[in-house]
């Protein structure tokens, strides 16, 4: 398994029938999800402490990147691709909190579902589980953000950011930052419904978890990889994952390019709930079972 998918395959338990005699209109649906959201914060306010430690323990990879990247950028003559230290410590605070932003339910979680017989439980309910994924890891969000705030302001400490936000900026990010979390959920949860084809799956998860590394941002500020990969990162969803959240907030971009960056993650949360919701009615029929 990726250090990346380590937290995210701690499985949420399935949730107490929902309080909800006819799911489906909205002001249900917003009960559900505020219901759902509310006991994620409160189950995840009783591990606060190990919650805490998965934090620290994601400050190396950030940190590991901002010192490369800084000695490279000092080394240039203060700057690589305009980026100079203090741009890098800004891209990489800013992307701490993104990457928790984006951690939902992982694709290895699926084997156990079906092991531990939690999908047909979740069948007999009167909502799609991709919902309660949804609505689970968004309620996590809340404690992910207050555990961010002080090491962000220690990073900031250590590593000066230079960070110029206008309100458009500000704005941008705040929707980016949703929308990159239900792009990726979607997508994840396709994924992971491969694992109802076949239990030889772990290679292919590895395999787009490697790809989204390298195309998404997340290893490297996107301006600073070659052309020829950017023209595959302009026709793949990983930089409205990733790229696209953390440029909002720290690259000058122009009113136009953030319009078409919020557009590109409508482009792709519309494409991923078709694809979820077709492969899904294909998977579903060839699921048998499990449980005690």
């Amino acid at each position: 398994m990726s250090a990346d998918t380590a937290q995210q395959h701690r499985v949420p338990p399935p949730p107490a029938r929902p309080p909800l005699a006819r799911v489906g209109r909205p002001r249900q649906m917003l009960d559900f999800y505020a219901t759902v959201a509310r006991t994620a914060v409160q189950e995840q306010f009783q591990y606060r402490a190990a919650n805490y430690m998965y934090m620290i323990g994601m400050v190396v990879e950030p940190v590991i990147y901002l010192v490369v990247w800084s000695v490279v950028a000092e080394a240039s003559g203060g700057s690589v691709g305009g980026y100079t230290p203090g741009g890098f410590a800004a891209y990489y605070i800013v992307w701490m909190l993104v990457r928790n932003m984006n951690i939902v339910f992982t694709p290895y979680g699926w084997e156990f579902r079906i092991r531990e017989g939690q999908l047909s439980g979740m069948l007999v309910r009167p909502i799609h589980p991709l919902h309660y994924d949804l609505a689970y890891f968004a309620g996590w969000k809340v404690i992910a953000v207050l555990l961010w705030v002080p090491i962000a302001v220690v990073l900031a400490l250590l590593f000066p950011p230079e960070l110029s936000v206008n309100l458009a900026q500000a704005a941008t990010f705040f929707v980016a930052i949703w929308g990159a979390y239900v792009i990726r959920t979607l997508l994840l949860f396709v994924l992971g419904l491969v694992t109802l084809w076949t239990t030889r799956v772990a290679a292919l998860f590895e395999l787009y978890f490697a790809a989204e590394l390298l195309l998404s941002g997340r290893l490297v500020p996107l301006d600073l990889m070659p052309d020829a990969v950017l023209r595959w990162v302009d026709l793949l969803p990983f930089r409205s994952t990733f790229g696209f959240p953390i440029e909002a907030l720290v690259s000058d971009l122009s009113g136009p390019q953030l319009v078409r960056g919020l557009l590109a993650q409508l482009f792709w949360i519309g494409f991923g709930w078709l694809l979820a919701m077709v492969v899904w009615k294909r998977a579903i029929r060839r699921y048998s079972a499990v449980g005690n």
